[in-house]
């Protein structure tokens, strides 16, 4: 700035010859006119970013298209022109490492042979509550996959972050606490990646809807579209399941504000177009977590969503639930009716437009009217063989769910084992029970007709690669965007 001005200083008093008068009588004025050429001289900058709505009531983060300041001093365009990005995803079930690479137009760059390197382990994070460091020893493996493919000369400018899910949310805040700050202790000493503290922690519920909405509107170059060009998403986990779409300005103004909760919806500016993005998490519906709630719905040592024949338990964040059949078998009636008891459908809601346990929906609109519908959504439907497991993407609808929740609910484990050859056999047990659960949450939780067109989607294309259509390539991007502008110090791995 300061060269900027010195050069507008020179220039004023030569414009025409003024000399030293002409200097003179613009000198008060030199302040107004240097902001205003900064301005002029800002403007391409700014009209070509992207820019990610902070939440919580901070500013957006602007980063340019054309040149970006990574950590570090570097500029992208200028020497550098690209930055690699870490994203561990602690989910439920399990652990996983994605690393991306942009270049100055935030397209994805290719890493080898494909544009993401993906990898995971099992257990999670959770499943090592009485042991912290032993949960973060369990990304050492994927730590050491990352750096296996980033530039030994690039780690020290590539930012990481963790970000755990509903697993941890539910283990309590001191224990979820210990977890972390053991994981943050491994990424100081063990790796040259550039991190914050607060770069490992615990999604809260929008970002983790709203780093997949991102992501996949993304892939699906609707980024920079009008609202209703974007589509909507369900993602359904381990622990938790999200929704979230683009909601027309009028009906933002309608969302409610309630104390203590995360918001509903929140402004994003993405490639020049303004959205109020709505995204609800809810906790303790993701299929692993309903499993537990249906097993304990029917009051009963047995089950009417458990297949024939299966006498056991289930065991989920540390709690054991009974698990076996019927002495009739299951049946799907009754399955239904513990589901919908568990959605708590009438759960008093003091909104106009309600979902499922109280929550606010959106009022729904062009934004969700197309939906992407990922993880466990694909993987059952692949398990019940109404979607080939070679497909990364499928048109069906809530009523291939159902019927094909009416064959399973029939069956006995032993008749199941020959239906679903291809189903791991811890799972059997609970076909029936995760096919109807998934019906229901899309057509009584979630609002949709049974004969509506959805889009499972596990990956989708990006030029000649695939990517997974998951949260961390929205958080990557947004990453980005809070690192653009700050510095990196030779003496510590964590930014000012």
């Amino acid at each position: 700035m300061a060269h900027l001005q010195t050069r507008f200083s020179s220039s004023a008093a030569e414009i025409h010859g003024g000399g030293p008068d002409l200097a003179d009588k613009i000198k008060p004025f030199r302040r107004i006119l240097f902001i205003i050429v900064f301005i002029v001289l800002l403007m391409p900058l700014v009209q070509s970013s992207l820019v990610f709505g902070g939440g919580g009531g901070k500013s957006p983060v602007f980063f340019g298209g054309r040149k970006m300041l990574l950590p570090g001093g570097s500029v992208i365009g200028q020497g550098s022109n690209s930055i690699y990005v870490v994203v561990f995803d602690a989910g439920s079930t399990g652990s996983r490492v994605h690393v991306f690479h942009f270049d100055e137009e935030f397209n994805l760059l290719k890493i080898g042979d494909d544009v993401e390197v993906f990898e995971r382990v099992k257990p999670g994070l959770s499943y090592y509550a009485n042991d912290p460091q032993e949960a973060a020893n369990s990304l050492i493996s994927l730590l050491e996959k990352a750096e296996s493919v980033i530039p030994v000369e690039l780690e020290r400018s590539t930012p990481v972050t963790v970000g755990a899910t509903a697993g941890l949310r539910n283990l309590g805040t001191e224990t979820a606490d210990q977890i972390l700050q053991a994981v943050r202790d491994l990424l100081q000493k063990r790796s040259s990646f550039m991190f914050k503290p607060e770069w490992v922690a615990i999604l809260d519920g929008y970002q983790e809807g709203s780093y997949m909405w991102v992501a996949i509107n993304f892939l699906l170059k609707n980024l920079g579209k009008e609202y209703s060009g974007t589509v909507g998403v369900v993602d359904l986990g381990g622990g938790s399941v999200q929704m979230a779409y683009a909601i027309s300005e009028s009906e933002a103004k309608n969302a409610p504000n309630v104390p203590g909760e995360d918001p509903y919806v929140k402004q994003l500016i993405l490639k020049g177009n303004t959205y109020h993005v709505y995204a609800h998490s809810y906790l303790n519906y993701g299929l692993l977590a309903a499993q537990a709630q249906i097993l304990s719905a029917g009051g009963d040592s047995y089950n009417y969503c458990i297949l024939g024949g299966y006498e056991g338990s289930y065991t989920y964040n540390g709690k054991t639930y009974p698990s076996s059949a019927s002495p009739s078998g299951p049946s799907y009636d009754k399955c239904r009716s513990n589901v919908i008891t568990v959605l708590k459908l009438d759960k008093q809601c003091v909104y106009k437009n309600c979902s499922f346990n109280g929550a606010w929906n959106g009022g729904g609109g062009d934004g969700q009217k197309n939906l992407y519908v990922a993880s466990s959504f694909y993987d059952i439907a692949v398990e019940a063989g109404f979607v080939d497991s070679k497909q990364h993407i499928a048109k069906v609808s809530p009523l291939d769910y159902k019927t094909a929740a009416m064959q399973a609910c029939n069956l006995s484990v032993d008749e199941a084992k020959t239906k679903y050859p291809d189903l791991k056999e811890a799972y059997i047990p609970y076909i029936c029970m995760n096919l109807v659960y998934e019906f229901t949450l899309l057509v009584d939780g979630f609002g949709l007709e049974a004969s509506q067109e959805i889009t499972l989607v596990k990956q989708l294309n990006y030029g000649d690669s695939l990517v997974k259509a998951a949260w961390p390539l929205g958080a990557a991007i947004e990453l980005i965007a809070s690192t653009s502008k700050v510095s990196y110090t030779e003496d510590s791995k964590q930014l000012l």
